[in-house]
């Protein structure tokens, strides 16, 4: 497949990404299908909370729901590899939106926690990867242009803005409409979106089972037998812990205050320092190795968490969440590009569920954990969750950091996956 942008631009940057030919097609159905999956937490605490009147039976199933996508995320990323993105699409949303009308149902009519749980399982594992395939699309795109790393951060910054809106959306549906219509809507948008996405099947990847032509068929093993990958794993549950333990703690910290309603702000706050220095990232031709930029950029986020619990007021919270905020998004950044080198074009869609599934997963945990802390410890003892998580991802990043290193090209996809002779992907 030829290259569609010039492979050596003096500065990349957003424009010359954007006018990369064919994006729209997939950029637009892939935002309007990515919305969905940022509404649906929100929506279940609120409407159970609202039929149960327990803050943790609603936060349990909520949990269920994160814990299921984070196991379920990679093998369905691992069959879109194989077998293309459409053809686990269109069953997939499908499946998600029969599995989020039934836990509406059963919530609604006041069924049993187990029923729940139940039906939160199904739900959780049919979430559409809808960033993943979206980022493997841009590296069939981009192959070995620089504007890989611009991609990257423009993909973030997206995610980013995803993760402000849809909350909103679902808050003011359930709030202003009715307790049920976060879900139902988000039912709705998934059906939709996940349909339009799929059709676009000009820009999808050549699934993995296809060989090229006169050339030895690569055998499809998981991405996770790449090294690289296994560290990024663990790096980005460090990243889920932040997303996880902020959205606890502040909501403890405010009602500690009396002023429950700063939570919005103040996550917002975070959440724009994570766009800004997203949109920094996008711009900027590195010189720098991205496992170099790696390391700094996580060592950066331990440093801005360790100061979050010693914030007592809502300005100096604020301002450390926009320091938190803009030290996330080149540590992501960086995993994103990462993996387009350490992992050949037919198992990339599988290496970024694993990540997204790693951040679910942490941020379950997160919750949790902070949630505890916060119960039982001092007022603000939950911001010791996001240290603690990246504290101990970054010891594991620094001992393990030559595994991110990639392996020749000429060898990328011999023995990085699969053990075969060199073939051209595409």
């Amino acid at each position: 497949m030829e290259s569609t942008v010039t492979t050596k631009p003096s500065r990349p940057g957003y424009g010359q990404l954007l006018r990369t030919r064919g994006a729209w097609t997939f950029l637009l159905p892939g935002f309007a299908a990515r919305q969905p999956f940022a509404m649906l937490t929100i929506s279940i605490v609120l409407l159970v909370q609202h039929t149960t009147g327990s803050y943790g039976a609603a936060g349990a199933v909520s949990a269920v729901t994160g814990v299921s996508m984070a196991v379920f995320a990679p093998f369905t990323g691992k069959f879109a590899d194989r077998f293309g993105q459409r053809a686990v699409l269109l069953p997939g949303v499908l499946v998600h939106t029969a599995s989020v009308l039934t836990l509406t149902a059963l919530a609604l009519a006041d069924a049993p926690l187990w029923a729940l749980f139940a039906a939160a399982v199904p739900t959780g594992a049919s979430v559409p990867q809808i960033g993943p395939m979206v980022r493997a699309r841009w590296g069939v795109k981009l192959q070995d242009s620089p504007l890989k790393t611009t991609a990257a951060a423009f993909e973030s910054v997206t995610d980013e803005l995803t993760f402000v809106l849809g909350p909103l959306f679902a808050t003011a549906l359930c709030t202003a409409v009715d307790p049920a219509a976060g879900l139902i809507t988000e039912a709705g948008l998934t059906l939709v979106g996940g349909l339009l996405f799929a059709a676009q099947k000009a820009t999808q990847p050549r699934p993995a089972r296809y060989g090229g032509d006169g050339h030895a068929r690569v055998e499809h093993v998981s991405a996770l037998r790449v090294p690289g990958v296994r560290v990024l794993i663990v790096t980005f549950l460090g990243i889920g812990a932040v997303f996880g333990g902020m959205q606890v703690s502040l909501a403890a910290f405010t009602e500690s205050m009396g002023e429950p309603g700063l939570t919005g702000v103040l996550y917002g706050v975070f959440a724009a320092g994570n766009m800004l220095s997203g949109i920094a990232c996008g711009a900027i031709a590195w010189k720098v190795a991205p496992q170099r930029r790696l390391v700094l950029s996580y060592a950066a986020l331990t440093l801005a968490a360790s100061g979050l619990w010693a914030a007592q007021t809502t300005v100096l919270l604020a301002g450390a969440g926009l320091l938190v905020g803009m030290c996330i998004a080149p540590a992501l950044i960086t995993g994103y590009t990462l993996v387009e080198r350490l992992v050949p074009q037919s198992g990339r869609t599988e290496a970024f569920t694993w990540l997204t599934g790693a951040v679910a997963l942490g941020q379950a945990a997160a919750v949790s954990v902070a949630g505890q802390l916060e119960d039982r410890a001092w007022d603000g003892a939950g911001f010791l969750v996001p240290l603690g998580g990246t504290a101990l991802a970054l010891v594991t990043l620094l001992a393990l950091r030559s595994r991110l290193t990639p392996p020749p090209s000429s060898r990328t996809v011999a023995r990085g996956i699969g053990h075969r002779a060199p073939v051209a992907v595409d």
